[in-house]
């Protein structure tokens, strides 16, 4: 077993290693995960830097069967990690009063390695680090990848738009609004329509019940084909 020590060093190295870090804050300890992004170093809650993980209660789909890919995503995470200490560095702190810290274990840029082995999606907004591991790992149908899902930034928007309080309306303007209503294509929380982008370049989306949609891979999820055009995607001809 390596030493106290040796953890010691190495969060010294990886702060010297990073250039403009070395007075940054150093987390180090043993570690408690929490979800596939977010854990507990040496009792310090962490949220790993530039990578999105599904959420814990975030489900997947297999040709239409529900997949625990939030459970998974975990899963895999503490078995990156095992019994191993981590060394993290800081970057920030986000709306959660979370550390948002880049985290080695061995040398081994956790972020990093979870995204390549597809248990996580390079987390684009806040940089671009990852994306050459996502897209390994998107090539190479791993993890996630190997079924529909939302993106896990989008999956936490529609649930906390399932949670907001709606305020009573006019019976009136009630039924004004159910006569227009675009329909709505979700199911378990997910959007269902499906946005693909073509071999030859093309923006197509697929309602569910089409005859291809079981196949198509999504690149992107809508509920109302309003919000698939004014993404710039078109309806599938069926023939």
């Amino acid at each position: 077993m390596l030493k106290p020590a040796f953890f010691r060093a190495s969060a010294t190295a990886l702060a010297l290693a990073l250039p403009g870090l070395a007075t940054a804050n150093i987390i180090e300890g043993p570690v408690e995960v929490i979800d596939g992004d977010s854990l507990k170093v040496g009792g310090t809650e962490v949220r790993l830097f530039g990578v999105d993980a599904p959420e814990f209660s975030q489900t997947c789909y297999s040709n239409g069967a529900p997949v625990a890919c939030g459970v998974m995503a975990k899963d895999a995470l503490e078995g990156l990690i095992g019994g191993s200490r981590l060394a993290c560095v800081t970057q920030d702190t986000d709306a959660y009063g979370r550390a948002v810290a880049r985290c080695r274990t061995a040398g081994v840029d956790v972020g990093d390695a979870l995204v390549a082995s597809g248990w996580a999606t390079a987390f684009r907004r806040y940089g671009d680090d990852y994306v050459p591991a996502e897209t390994r790992a998107r090539s190479a149908r791993a993890g996630i990848w190997k079924w529909d899902f939302q993106m896990p930034e989008d999956f936490r928007a529609s649930q906390q738009a399932l949670r907001e309080p709606r305020q009573p309306q006019r019976p009136e303007r009630v039924a004004a609004r159910a006569s227009a209503a675009p329909r709505q294509y979700e199911s378990g929380g997910m959007c269902r329509i499906k946005g693909n982008h073509s071999r030859r370049g093309e923006w197509i989306y697929h309602l569910p019940g089409m005859p291809y949609y079981d196949a198509t891979r999504a690149e992107a999820y809508f509920c109302t084909e309003a919000q698939a055009q004014a993404a710039g995607y078109r309806r599938a001809i069926v023939r």
